[in-house]
């Protein structure tokens, strides 16, 4: 599909920048810092949940430089070395009963060996910091947690360079004080994960990793297998970069703080992520914000499960609170929602490959795209929310219902739910067009906003179902066009134009066609020209050089329409829309596809197909 545009005058400068072709397509130093942020001060272990929505890279907040240091000095390292016969230790900072070993004092610890039923156990002063350096270390634990952080101030668990390592629990877990313990890693306090290594965490019938407060990773490659989240942090999941392997019966990444509501939050600077999950790929209590970072999320729910299971979320990426993406490569393929904000979700940069089963992104507040590349292959609705804002980027996408949604009320979370469907014409719902490329494939609406539509700029093509109760443009308010191309073919028994607000010629013009759509000025020049990829009963076309009181040729396949622009808008719409019948096929017109409307509603001269 090739679009052409052509001007001259006044309008040859815009439209030479608007030559388009577009195709659909099917994220050992100092350790604590603080800095200046807003005018207040931010110490990197308390950022608050204001400071990520309102930061552009809060990198240097999230971590402290001993979270990124690898290095370790192993000539005053304490040696802990595990072998089938039970573990060693080169001070009396470790306590060893057993394969059991309880690191009790500040300082660094090179643990190395095999057991088959071990533990280490972090149980310090409060204000203790612990390195814990695995070097070729494989410790499996039954019942409970290979590593168990019960009390420190913070503990960096190191993977060796060129190291392959393993922290696994089996069986059901069996509680040993009042801490309930479920994860092959679990710590009570902050744990930082960082290395030059490998690290393979498994468990069997809970979480893979869990911090009861913050917990860090910065670096390092991990596979980690887990029945329930692959990774979970109370106050905070924070990533700066590593290769993340996630296979979870729950989540991928679950951070939930049900006692302190600005709490729980995810934030990633860069990685590279694979998950396979039962749940979310990412679940955020609060805000989730993601500057960089390769993500292929497969969220599925788990067939064989009970029924209890069978309501489990299963999006790509989920927040209560705001999701900010400003860059990234993102491959999503859920059952459910691609994208989920409970609040809003905003998009500045990356690139999206989205298939899903219900909506490719939604807010239950804003949608706001500035920037990247967002390709949605299946949806039941594209973009929603209750305001959707484009001042940017390249869209492409694919429906089996409405390809743009603005609509007030609250997402009914689930396979093909969406928006309250009472609250029609609501005044707080809009859909606002400024900058991007847009393209449309919707079997529902293309367009559909229960309050207004406001296009100002760039490029919008929609490609709109073919069936009569659905339109390429909906709208329950008002609509305006002041600036740039917008085309939209479909059915037109509920087909609408723009309103006589608009500043920007505008025409709706039905035909029964397939095939390029051009449209010329009086001295024959060719102001846009556009193949739709279906057929089409009507097309609703604006762009610069459509002004009042000019006469154009529009060609849709075969035929041709002479269209005299008397007012701004030519054919104002169809069924519950604004306006009257004019510019809308009722059903009333002769085979050849002449109808029955013009402008304004008049049920006279209406345009004629030669």
């Amino acid at each position: 599909m090739s679009f052409n545009l052509k001007s001259k005058g006044k309008f040859a400068a815009l439209l030479a920048a608007l030559i388009i072709s577009v195709s659909v397509t099917g994220c050992a130093n100092t350790d604590e810092k603080t800095s200046s942020t807003n005018s207040s001060t931010v110490t990197k272990d308390s950022v608050s949940t204001a400071s990520i929505a309102s930061d552009e890279s809060l990198d240097s907040d999230m971590f402290t430089d001993r979270d990124k240091e690898v290095g370790y000095d192993e000539s005053s390292a304490v040696m802990v070395a595990f072998s089938s016969s039970g573990a060693t230790a080169s001070s009396d900072s470790v306590s060893v009963s057993g394969s059991k070993v309880t690191i009790k004092s500040e300082g660094t610890y090179i643990v190395t060996g095999t057991t088959s039923d071990g533990q280490i156990i972090v149980d310090a002063d409060n204000k203790t910091k612990v390195q814990i350096v695995l070097k070729n270390a494989s410790v499996t634990c039954k019942s409970s947690a290979a590593l168990y952080v019960k009390q420190a101030d913070k503990v960096f668990v190191t993977t060796a360079k060129d190291t392959e390592n393993t922290l696994a629990s089996t069986g059901d877990y069996v509680q040993t004080d009042d801490n309930n313990v479920d994860a092959a890693v679990f710590a009570k306090d902050d744990i930082t994960f960082n290395g030059e290594g490998k690290l393979t965490v498994t468990s069997e019938k809970g979480h893979g990793i869990v911090s009861k407060d913050d917990l860090k990773l910065t670096s390092g490659e991990y596979n980690i297998t887990a029945a329930s989240h692959a990774l979970s942090g109370k106050n905070s999941i924070r990533i700066a970069s590593g290769t993340y392997t996630l296979t979870s019966g729950k989540d991928g990444l679950h951070a939930e703080n049900t006692d302190d509501t600005s709490k729980g939050f995810v934030y990633i600077a860069d990685g590279k992520f694979t998950v396979n999950c039962k749940g979310d790929g990412i679940d955020a209590g609060t805000t989730a914000q993601i500057e960089n970072g390769t993500f292929n999320i497969t969220s599925n729910r788990d067939s064989s499960s009970s029924s209890s299971t069978d309501s489990a979320s299963v999006k790509g990426i989920k927040a209560g609170g705001d999701i900010t993406i400003s860059g990234g490569t993102f491959n999503l393929t859920c059952e459910d929602d691609g994208l989920h904000s409970n609040s809003n979700v905003t998009v500045s940069g990356g690139t999206f490959t989205i298939s899903t089963g219900d909506d490719g992104i939604h807010a239950d507040s804003k949608t706001s795209i500035s920037g990247g590349t967002i390709n949605i292959t299946e949806s039941y609705e594209g973009i929603e929310g209750t305001e959707v804002e484009i001042s940017g980027g390249t869209i492409n996408l694919k429906s089996s219902n409405d390809g743009f949604n603005a609509a007030g009320g609250k997402d009914e979370s689930g396979f093909g739910g969406g928006f309250d469907r009472d609250n029609f014409g609501s005044s707080d719902a809009s859909i606002t067009i400024s900058g991007g490329k847009i393209t449309i494939d919707a079997d529902g609406d293309g367009v559909d906003s229960n309050g207004s539509l406001t296009v100002t700029g760039w490029e919008t093509y929609v490609f709109g179902s073919t069936s009569g109760d659905n339109g390429a443009v909906d709208y329950d308010g008002e609509a305006t066009i002041t600036g740039g191309i917008f085309i939209a073919t479909g059915s037109s028994q509920m087909a609408q134009n723009f309103g006589e607000n608009s500043t920007q010629g505008s025409m709706l013009v039905n035909t029964n066609s397939s095939g390029e759509i051009t449209v010329k000025n009086s001295d024959g020049v060719v102001l846009v020209s556009f193949t739709p990829t279906k057929t089409y009963a009507c097309v609703v076309i604006s762009c610069p050089g459509i002004t009042t009181g000019q006469t154009y040729t529009v060609t849709t396949g075969d035929s041709t329409t002479e269209v005299e622009m008397t007012s701004i808008i030519y054919g104002s719409g169809g069924m519950g829309g604004p306006g009257s019948m004019g510019g809308r096929n009722m059903g009333n017109g002769d085979m050849n596809g002449n109808e029955m409307g013009g402008p304004g509603g008049d049920m006279r001269g209406g345009p004629q197909m030669r």
